[in-house]
C-alpha cells in the first residue's frame, strides 16, 4: 500500500468516526463550551464542513490538476463569526459535512495516476504539493478528533460534577 493509498483510507475510515462520535450527542452538548474563546460541537462541525469544501479537497485538486496556481483566500477562523456558526442547525451541518466527506472521497478514489509532486507556493508556507496537503488533511482529521474527544470528556465532567481523576489523566 503507498503512502497516499493510506492515507486516502484513513480520511475514508475517519468518515466513520466523525459519524460516530457527532451522532446521539446529549441536546446540551452541542452549543456548550467549557470556556467562551473554545469552539462548541457545532462551531467544530461547521469548521470541519467548510474545510472539507474550501480548503482540503479544492486546494489539493488545484495542486494535483493547477500546480503553481496561487489559492483562493479563505479565513477558517473568521468564519466562526462571519458565518455564524452558533446559531447553525447542528443536524443540517454534520449531513452537510458528511456529504462533503463522501464527496471527497468518491474524488480522491477516482484519481488515476495522481501528481502528488506538483506543488503551489504558499505565501507563508512555502512549497506545499499534492502529498503535503493530503498528509495535512488527514493530520487535520486527527486535530479534530482529538478536539471532539476532549471536548466530550470536559463536558461529562461539567455535566455529572464528579472528579474524573480515577479514569486516569487527560
Amino acid at each position: 500500500m503507498t503512502m497516499s493509498n493510506f492515507i486516502i483510507s484513513s480520511i475514508t475510515r475517519n468518515r466513520q468516526i466523525f459519524t460516530q462520535l457527532l451522532t446521539n450527542v446529549h441536546p446540551d452538548q452541542i452549543r456548550w463550551s467549557p470556556d467562551p474563546a473554545k469552539w462548541s460541537l457545532l462551531q467544530i462541525v461547521c469548521h470541519l464542513r467548510d474545510e472539507e469544501r474550501e480548503d482540503f479537497r479544492q486546494r489539493t485538486r488545484m495542486v494535483l490538476e493547477m500546480p503553481g496556481v496561487p489559492f483562493p483566500g479563505i479565513n477558517p477562523t473568521g468564519w466562526v463569526v462571519d458565518r455564524d456558526y452558533a446559531s447553525q442547525d447542528f443536524a443540517t451541518v454534520l449531513n452537510e459535512f458528511l456529504k462533503e466527506r463522501d464527496d471527497s472521497i468518491s474524488w480522491l478514489n477516482s484519481l488515476r495516476d495522481p501528481k502528488w509532486d506538483n506543488a503551489t507556493i504558499h505565501p507563508s508556507l512555502g512549497p506545499m504539493s499534492g502529498q503535503f496537503m493530503l498528509s495535512n488533511w488527514l493530520a487535520h482529521d486527527h486535530l479534530h478528533i482529538r478536539q471532539i474527544i476532549r471536548l466530550q470528556y470536559d463536558f461529562l465532567a461539567s455535566l455529572t460534577g464528579q472528579s474524573l481523576q480515577y479514569a486516569g489523566y487527560w
